[in-house]
């Protein structure tokens, strides 16, 4: 049976094994001598490297450690995406040295190893989510390199850091231009005072998610040309914009997310002659003011939401803007802050903005010259596009926006960087764009699947895991082709072996889009060829994370439905250990993780070896306490406990155990929800189960019939109707007559046996007659015994396409074949009805059930019902000349 390719478990597990290590292990590749290389080619080379990379390179030979060590290559280090200790930090310094001019890191673990660097002429800072970094740390890094131009502390408040490590700053960096502070608790008058005296040169401040700023102390920042305090809590606007409008060189103020009102806002605009461009976005008691009017300030650049409109940024993004180029710079910096804050915090009363303009200024961000502009911009596009906090839901509409406004050529552009830090937030906005059809089909036809293919085999752990990402989500639709062309299934399966189990957010994405591609018959059997089926079985023993084990266990379910040909199936089955950890994994208290488990068992159970296997695990009472389980559980769950039963009653055996462990009463209980998905496999178990007399007479014990009647009368899924029609069929097809006829007198049970067989051929009449075209059958003499066979398009019309999906054997084909002897009409129309689907030619097992048919003698015994004119009701011998027809079809 197919099984639907789902992207998402219900639940995403926890990482058990952590390890903050961000680089793929190195993989045994064939050498190549490029040791022959000319100088100027491999220094190029060098270039492309991140400084992991770079190092490793370098240290492979004498003439390369030569190379490696060329200053420019080691100007700028970006250590955020990887772990940085003092080891490393040790290596690092003897490359590094006096050539390094600027370090962006993230974490109190880098900060530790910056002094090791013995960069004595630093002169860039950047620091992310440092929430730990404390006043001894940063006072001991600024003490050391005393030439900084530029410290950058943040997103992430830093809530260890005081006023005192502020002093300690302006005392020891004299030339500082550009001091921006996330989250710190308290800038006191002492802290601003230091800065003033002690760093002239300062013309850049940033205190963003303070608590308190002295608002008095800001008039001594008289060199201050751009400041921002968004965000800010407790500021007394009134002394502020005393301090503010007497700074002779104030040219842009950043006041988003902060209280101030129309009045100080007008103030500050009005009074200060050096001011041209005030960024106020999200100020709710500016944004509700009715007095407000943004456009009164001539010559002066006032951004803010204002009745859902961005005023003033239409200008600003004009190819002829006149605005300087170092104002310019600012500008992008603080509005690609407050944007990505505005995006993340999901913020209500905004939506109409973000449909009108968001998806367009987070685009002309991205073109910024500056790299973490173009970072928080790409991460923006993820931010404002999803909905909540689900990863796999996202504002369609907006994503539709971004498309218009040209956002996915340069999404692949920044994908395409050699910046790390670019490719992460550039491939993670493409995963969620992607959710949306029209930019998957966009980011395929750009050349996108090729792009992060490519990304998906970097040994920085974000890079990759943001890549595999992006295609877990461009797999669910058409792009999958292009994956699968551009190497991608090879490259996925090999993730999964190079990869250590404790990064298990990046193993659950690669197993998620290698489940997505299993669904396609020649992309399943790539992965069977590539290592994929041992790689996955490996990951659903050994990794902890039970998210990642979820997708493998998908995926080995999405391997396991294909046909014969396929034989991933038994290749599954055959990995030690395989069956009993999936058996265990259903008894987890993850949700997603047992409900893909009881998912891969529901597949693989179709193959019979496969399937004794479980049995002789204990499979079928796992199972139905399984299915015990999931009564009150989700539609997900309840549909792969009923359909991994329905696999295993395949066998009789199988089939009289489920009974006998009390499987069929929870299975009956199961329908009553209105799921059409679990009505299916309901329909399909009950139906294999009452093959068997005792397990028929139980349904009949348990109230069963009479859901199955509700079923095949009322369910909206024309496939469950059919299927229930089959199991009522199997039940009232005259064995439990002369049983009860023979057992001890059981009067209520067979008072209700009677009612039941009344209502249930009523059922499957009325079924039938839904099929019962009229111009299909009035071709014929209804007296004679040489009906024209159907043509191809009435088959069609009366063809049941769900049910190519069942793969009879003899003896089930063998009991609609004695069903035509039946002394009921409905079940001998039913019976002919029935055989006809099973060998429609087109069918995926016609030619299967053709041949069983064949080998078994029916032919005679259909003749003989076709000629029957007596006792054979016409549309039955319709039905019975066409199966004729097409047994001689797929006649060898």
């Amino acid at each position: 049976m197919n099984r639907r390719v789902r992207q998402r478990v219900e639940e995403h597990g926890k990482d058990k094994v952590g390890g903050d290590e961000a680089v793929a292990p190195t993989v045994n590749q064939e050498s190549k001598d490029w040791t022959s290389m000319a100088n100027d080619i491999m220094l190029h080379v060098f270039t492309l490297l991140d400084s992991s990379d770079r190092a490793s390179l370098a240290s492979t030979c004498k003439p390369w450690r030569a190379l490696g060590a060329s200053p420019h290559l080691w100007t700028c280090l970006d250590i955020r995406s990887n772990k940085f200790d003092l080891s490393v930090a040790a290596s690092l310094a003897g490359r590094c040295g006096d050539d390094l001019n600027k370090v962006r890191f993230r974490g109190l673990d880098s900060t530790a190893a910056i002094c090791k660097l013995k960069a004595k002429n630093l002169k860039e800072i950047a620091a992310d989510y440092c929430e730990n970094l404390a006043d001894a740390t940063l006072s001991m890094i600024v003490s050391l390199h005393q030439d900084l131009e530029s410290v950058q502390l943040g997103p992430g408040a830093c809530e260890s850091i005081t006023s005192e490590a502020i002093k300690v700053i302006a005392l020891c960096c004299p030339k500082l231009k550009m001091l921006r502070l996330s989250g710190v608790k308290d800038v006191t008058t002492k802290a601003i005072v230091s800065l003033a005296t002690h760093c002239p040169l300062l013309t850049d401040v940033g205190f963003m998610d303070c608590q308190n700023i002295d608002e008095a102390a800001l008039v001594k920042l008289v060199s201050v040309q751009y400041l921002s305090v968004s965000g800010t809590e407790n500021m007394n606007w009134s002394v502020a914009a005393a301090s503010l409008e007497k700074l002779p060189n104030l040219t842009g103020l950043d006041v988003s997310r902060t209280s101030i009102n129309h009045a100080t806002v007008s103030r500050l605009l009005n009074s200060s002659k050096s001011l041209k461009v005030v960024c106020a976005v999200n100020c709710p008691l500016l944004e509700r003011s009715l007095e407000f009017n943004p456009d009164t300030f001539s010559g002066k650049l006032l951004i803010v939401l204002h009745n859902n409109t961005l005023n003033g940024m239409a200008s600003l993004f004009e190819a002829n803007s006149m605005m300087p180029k170092e104002a310019m710079h600012w500008l992008e910096w603080v509005l690609s802050h407050t944007l990505l804050l505005l995006a993340e915090s999901n913020k209500l009363g905004v939506d109409s903005f973000w449909q009108k303009h968001g998806g367009k200024f987070f685009v002309r961000l991205m073109q910024s010259t500056q790299e973490d502009v173009q970072e928080r911009a790409a991460r923006g596009l993820a931010a404002f596009t999803q909905v909540g906090d689900d990863y796999a839901i996202i504002y369609s509409e907006r994503a539709e926006t971004v498309l218009q406004d040209g956002g996915i050529p340069i999404l692949l552009k920044l994908a395409g960087s050699l910046k790390h830090g670019l490719q992460t937030e550039a491939a993670k906005a493409i995963a969620h764009l992607s959710l949306n059809a029209d930019v998957a089909k966009a980011v395929d036809e750009e050349g996108g699947l090729k792009v992060l293919v490519g990304l998906a085999k970097s040994r920085n752990r974000l890079v990759a895991e943001e890549a595999a990402g992006a295609l877990w989500n461009l797999s669910l639709g058409d792009p999958f082709k292009a994956i699968a062309e551009a190497g991608g299934v090879n490259v996925l399966v090999k993730l999964l072996s190079i990869w250590p189990y404790g990064y298990g957010r990046l193993l659950e994405r690669v197993a998620g889009a290698l489940a997505n591609l299993a669904g396609d018959d020649k992309c399943s059997m790539e992965i069977g060829k590539a290592g994929g089926v041992h790689a996955l079985v490996m990951l659903t023993q050994n990794c902890m994370y039970e998210g990642a084990q979820a997708q493998a266990a998908r995926c080995l379910a999405n391997l396991a439905i294909h046909d014969d040909g396929n034989i991933n199936n038994d290749a599954i089955g055959l990995e030690t250990g395989v069956l009993q950890t999936l058996l265990q994994l259903t008894k987890s208290n993850h949700v997603g993780l047992k409900q893909e488990a009881a998912g891969a068992l529901w597949s693989l159970a179709y193959d019979d070896k496969n399937r004794e296997l479980i049995a002789a695990l204990g499979g079928v009472e796992v199972l139905v306490e399984f299915a015990k389980s999931c009564v009150n559980a989700s539609s997900g769950l309840q549909e792969n406990a009923a359909g991994a039963l329905w696999a295993l009653a395949h066998s009789e055996e199988h089939s009289m155990a489920i009974g006998e462990k009390g499987g069929i009463p929870p299975l009956i209980l199961l329908a009553r929800f209105n799921y059409e998905a679990v009505h299916e496999t309901v329909a399909g178990a009950l139906w294999n189960l009452s093959f068997n007399q005792n397990n028929a007479l139980r349904i009949v014990e348990e109230d069963g019939v009479k859901m199955l009647v509700r079923l095949c009368t009322y369910s909206n899924s024309k496939w469950a109707r059919f299927l229930s029609s089959l199991a009522l069929a199997y039940i009232f097809d005259g064995r439990l007559d002369g049983f009860l006829r023979n057992t001890p007198p059981k009067v209520t049970l067979k008072r209700v046996y009677v009612a039941d067989k009344r209502s249930a051929l009523r059922c499957i009449e009325s079924y039938i007659k839904t099929f019962m075209d009229q111009q299909i059958f009035e071709t014929g003499d209804a007296s004679s015994s040489t009906t024209p066979p159907m043509s191809a398009q009435d088959l069609e019309n009366i063809r049941i396409q769900e049910a190519d999906n069942l793969r009879c054997s003899s003896e089930e084909i063998g009991m609609f074949v004695t069903m035509l002897g039946n002394p009921s009409p409905v079940l001998k129309k039913f019976a002919a009805f029935v055989l006809l689907q099973f060998t429609i030619p087109g069918a995926s097992h016609a030619k299967h059930h053709a041949s069983l048919m064949q080998n078994r003698g029916d032919a005679i015994v259909l003749r003989s019902a076709a000629d029957d004119t007596v006792n054979m009701p016409s549309e039955a011998r319709d039905f019975v000349e066409n199966v004729l027809s097409n047994l001689e079809h797929h006649q060898p």
